[in-house]
C-alpha cells in the first residue's frame, strides 16, 4: 500500500488544503522542505500527499545522509508521476470542487476495466480520484492474475 505521495505545486499552501478537502483529512504546514505543505488524513493507512513548491527536486543524500532537496528554476511544470487515490465523495463532488478551483477534472474509462475522475492539480499534475464504486471495480480488476489476462487477451492488438 502506498502511504504517501509528494507532487509539486505553484502553489503549494492552496494545493494541499484542497487535497486535504478531496480526500476528507486537513492540510499543515511540512517543514521538512522549505514552503511545503502536507494533506493528511486519519483513514487506518495515514494516506498523505505532500505538496512540494514546483522546482523542488530530491536527491539521494551523500554516503549515509539522507535525502536532500534542491531548487530547480527550468523543471517543467509537468511530470509523469501521478496516483490513484480512493475517496468519499460523487463524481459531482469531485467535479465541483475541481471547477470551483477551475481545475481539470474528467471521467475516463482504464481499458475498459475502470473509471478514474482525472483530476488535475492546478491543471499539471494528475491524481486519478476513485469514488466508493469506482474503487470497488479497480480492486476487482487490479491482481497479478487479472493484469496477466488482461495483457494475454490484448497482445497483438496494437
Amino acid at each position: 500500500m502506498i502511504h504517501h505521495i509528494s507532487i509539486a505545486a505553484r502553489h503549494p499552501e492552496h494545493a494541499a488544503a484542497v487535497l486535504a478537502e478531496l480526500l476528507g483529512g486537513r492540510s499543515f504546514p511540512f517543514p521538512v522542505f522549505s514552503g511545503s505543505y502536507i494533506a493528511l488524513t486519519d483513514d487506518p493507512h495515514r494516506t498523505a500527499i505532500e505538496v512540494y513548491p514546483l522546482g523542488t527536486e530530491l536527491k539521494p543524500g551523500l554516503e549515509h545522509e539522507e535525502v536532500s532537496s534542491m531548487n530547480n528554476e527550468a523543471s517543467s511544470p509537468f511530470t509523469a508521476t501521478h496516483a490513484a487515490v480512493s475517496v468519499d465523495l460523487t463524481e459531482q463532488q469531485i467535479k465541483s470542487i475541481a471547477a470551483r478551483e477551475s481545475w481539470r477534472a474528467v471521467t475516463c474509462n482504464r481499458g475498459g476495466l475502470f473509471d478514474v475522475v482525472e483530476l488535475w492539480v492546478e491543471n499539471r499534475v494528475l491524481i486519478e480520484l476513485l469514488t466508493p464504486e469506482m474503487a470497488k471495480a479497480y480492486l476487482n480488476s487490479m491482481s497479478s492474475r487479472q493484469w496477466a489476462d488482461f495483457l494475454k487477451q490484448n497482445a497483438g492488438t496494437d
